[in-house]
Parts: structure tokens; C-alpha cells; sequence
């Protein structure tokens, strides 16, 4: 495809050059708009198509102009061919956020982004978005793909949920999980053709704390032909799904096994020398998959960040990949809380406060944080404390930022100290915040004439 040629629009300015060697890229989903200094070419704005040799010529092309640095927008999943071959040629690549790029009022085109882009970028405006090392992309982009996964086998259980109403079939009403094991059971009895309830009612786990009575008389339905057939499709659909996540997985672990080691992996626990009859609440052993994970987890960090409360091994493996265990882009913890729009706005003007809301920022991280903090509502550590009250003193949206802030801190010092979480820290700014409160109350007390007399706590 022959290279078209754009009229370029000279953007004037009397700011002081900071990078000399700087372009600017405007991606589309078809064309590439490039702009370059115009003393480096007789023509500095050029159009490429988007296919591959078209992007090898675009970075021949910068080579040969001197160009060292470039800005892009985050359009899409437009710019990765172009960034990871730029990367590949040793330009040094600012994925910039496109709000912080917006153009000033007058024309709009894709010529006068590109010049803008590249104005902005020599003279040092704009600050390139966090991206995390290539071996560390390489397990998020399998994470995510994981994680769509998962979106879809929810929907296809709600396909199979949807076939069992019209059969008026109420068993996923009945029992907690229709995917779990007498779920799958009853449906592929049903499925096989099987119709008395009372037969498929004896497929009941023994865990499960409907009656058989309840789940047979939940087992008389319409059975019609065309549900059925639509109940099968969703079905398979969602098996089909399970086996996609476990080969998912699987090469996560693979992936995660060649990183570079910071500290020993945690030692597996010996296995017994008779098998033990596990009971409701006893923890799983230390053979199994997410055992594993949350070992090389370990290994990777530096330290283990299950032991926070709030963090499991799905929350670690998320921030691993969105922000990774180098954590020398960020400055300090504020500013990791700041990037994740975990903390107050700072719009003031005149010495007026304008707005203190948090930023409206998309971030896989973050919802892992705010995902943490709502874990805590019913934790017994002092985190948890934090968290109810915070939300009842300011409630639950609120409460699972402050919270999320909270942790996104914590998580910075232990990644960056690589010290073991240590719960005697918030018991002691607890017990001062509890210190604290009985002599507030204490002096509200003597205010009304009251004084107050301590009694032994009794358990509730």
C-alpha cells in the first residue's frame, strides 16, 4: 500500500524545547498519523497503514530522522503492534492518556493530534501511563483472558438457569450452586432422559441442606423438547468454558515458574502418612493448585501477601500482573494511591476547596483493592475493624475506598521492604483509637453530670 501524503499544519510555539529528538503518533484502527520536528524531513507529517510492513517502515523511517522518543494515545488495543516494535528498535515509547492530551479548542483532525502530540512531548508535558515489564504483560494478557472466561460461564449459567424456569424446573432455586456437584448431577440425569423426581432427588450430596422432599417436589416441570435442547447447548458451552480456564491457568503457572526468583518459595508442608477425613472448615492442603500459585506468588514478591486480610491468592495473582513487584515507578505509597484513584481529588481554587472526590479511573488493580475492602466486612482482624467503622461513620462506598487506600499502602511497604506482615502495628493504632474513644466518652460523661464505671466485657 502506497504511503499517503497529508498537508502538514505548522503549530507554532515559543515554550523551550526539553526533547529535540521527540515525535508525536496519532493511532487509528486503519491509519497511523506521524509527526516528527520539521527541521528533521522535508515532509515532518506522514499517514501509514497498519499492517505490519507498514509499521516496520514507520520505525525505519524514525530511525532515520534521529527520532529517539515518541507519544502515542492509548487507543484501544491499536497501539500494542506499534509500541512493541518501537520497544523492539529502542525508541523509547510515552503511552499518554488521551485526556491528558485533549487538543485546544479550533480545527480537529488527525494531523493536528499527531502535531499536538509532538509539541506537547518536546517540550516536556507529558508523562508516559505505567506498563509493566513484557514477562509480566505475558501473564496479564492471560489473566484477563481467564477473567472473560469466567464472565462467560457465568452467562451461559444463567442460560441454563433461564431453560429451568420456562420448564419451571426450580432446582437452581433450591440449592446454592447449580455448577456444583449435585447440580451438574441432577442436570445430566435430566438431560440423559431421567423424569421421576424422586429418583433424581437421591443424586442430593449429602451437604446440602434441602430436604430431599423439597428437591423433588422442585424437580416436577414441563419438560419440552426445544428447553431442553437450549439447556444442553448452555451446558456444554459451560464445561467447554471450565476446560479453556484450566488450560488458561496452566500456562499462568508455567509462565509464572520462568520469572526470576526474589526469595526462596515457601516449603510444602509434608504429607501425611494416612489420608485424613477432611470436615467442614479444615483448610485445604499444600499440594494443591492454588497452594502452588500462592507459593510462587511468594517467590516472586518477595514476601507473602496472603496474610494480609482481605488478600487471596486471585487478588495477588491481579496485582502481579497490573502493577507487578517493581515498584520503583512510584515514588511512594500516596502515589501508588494517587495512580489508582484510591484518594481524595485536589481541585482548589482561590483557597477554596472545589471538589475532593476520588478520580473516576478504570483499573484492574484498583477494583482488586476495593474488591479487599469489602472482603473485611466480616473479618475479626484490626483491618476489619477499620472498615466498619469507617462505615458507620461515613458508609459503605466510602468506607471500601478508605479502606482499599489502606491497603494499597500496605501493599506498597510490604512489596518495597519485602518485611512479613506484621498485625501488632494496627492492634496498637487500635487499641489508641479504642484509648481514644473511652476518654471522649469520658468527658461527654462528666459534661452531663455522668461518670462512667468500667465493667468486665461479657461475650455476646
Amino acid at each position: 500500500m502506497t504511503r499517503k501524503r497529508r498537508k502538514s499544519t505548522k503549530v507554532h510555539c515559543d515554550a523551550p524545547v526539553i526533547r529535540k529528538d521527540a515525535a508525536g503518533i496519532d493511532i487509528g484502527a486503519r491509519q497511523i498519523h506521524v509527526a516528527v520536528p520539521a527541521d528533521r524531513d522535508s515532509e515532518p507529517v506522514r499517514t501509514f497503514a497498519v499492517f505490519t510492513e507498514d509499521l516496520l517502515a514507520l520505525a525505519d523511517w524514525l530511525q532515520a530522522v534521529g527520532i529517539g522518543t515518541v507519544a502515542m494515545e492509548s487507543t484501544g488495543v491499536y497501539w500494542i503492534p506499534l509500541y512493541q516494535i518501537l520497544e523492539a528498535r529502542g525508541i523509547e515509547v510515552y503511552l499518554v492518556n488521551a485526556r491528558h492530551v485533549k487538543n485546544v479548542p479550533g480545527r480537529k483532525s488527525d494531523v493536528s493530534d499527531c502535531q499536538w502530540l509532538q509539541f506537547l512531548h518536546s517540550v516536556g508535558l507529558l508523562n508516559g501511563s505505567f506498563r509493566p515489564e513484557q514477562d509480566i504483560c505475558v501473564v496479564r494478557a492471560l489473566l484477563r483472558q481467564r477473567d472473560s472466561l469466567v464472565r462467560m460461564a457465568a452467562s451461559h449459567v444463567q442460560q441454563m438457569q433461564k431453560a429451568l424456569n420456562q420448564m419451571n424446573v426450580q432446582i437452581h432455586h433450591v440449592i446454592s450452586d447449580l455448577t456444583g456437584q449435585t447440580g451438574l448431577a441432577i442436570v445430566d440425569a435430566i438431560l440423559a432422559g431421567r423424569r421421576d423426581p424422586q429418583e433424581l432427588a437421591r443424586l442430593r450430596d449429602r451437604r446440602i441442606k434441602a430436604s430431599p422432599e423439597t428437591i423433588a417436589k422442585s424437580l416436577v416441570g414441563d419438560y419440552r423438547p426445544e428447553h431442553l435442547f437450549t439447556l444442553k447447548q448452555a451446558l456444554s458451552s459451560y464445561r467447554h468454558g471450565q476446560q479453556m480456564m484450566a488450560g488458561c491457568d496452566q500456562e499462568i503457572s508455567q509462565h509464572l515458574v520462568q520469572l526470576e526468583a526474589l526469595c526462596e518459595p515457601l516449603p510444602a508442608e509434608p504429607a501425611p502418612a494416612a489420608p485424613v477425613k477432611r470436615g467442614p472448615g479444615r483448610p485445604r492442603g499444600s499440594n494443591t493448585a492454588e497452594a502452588k500459585l500462592q507459593r510462587q506468588l511468594h517467590r516472586i514478591f518477595g514476601v507473602d501477601l496472603t496474610k494480609v486480610p482481605g488478600f487471596n491468592v486471585t487478588t495477588v495473582l491481579t496485582l502481579f500482573t497490573e502493577v507487578g513487584p517493581d515498584l520503583s515507578q512510584f515514588r511512594c505509597a500516596p502515589a501508588l494511591a494517587s495512580w489508582l484513584g484510591l484518594c481524595p481529588g485536589n481541585k482548589v481554587s482561590g483557597g477554596k476547596i472545589l471538589d475532593a472526590k476520588t478520580r473516576r479511573v478504570q483499573s484492574r488493580a484498583a477494583e482488586a483493592f476495593r474488591m479487599a475492602a469489602f472482603s473485611l466486612h466480616g473479618s475479626q482482624s484490626c483491618l476489619g475493624s477499620f472498615y466498619r467503622r469507617m462505615r458507620a461513620k461515613l458508609g459503605a462506598p466510602k468506607a471500601i475506598t478508605a479502606a482499599a487506600h489502606k491497603l494499597a499502602r500496605i501493599f506498597f511497604h510490604l512489596v518495597t521492604t519485602k518485611q512479613p506482615y506484621d498485625a501488632s502495628v494496627f492492634a496498637q493504632q487500635e487499641a489508641a483509637h479504642r484509648n481514644r474513644r473511652e476518654q471522649r466518652l469520658k468527658a461527654e460523661a462528666r459534661a452531663c453530670g455522668y461518670q462512667l464505671t468500667p465493667i468486665a466485657a461479657t461475650a455476646e
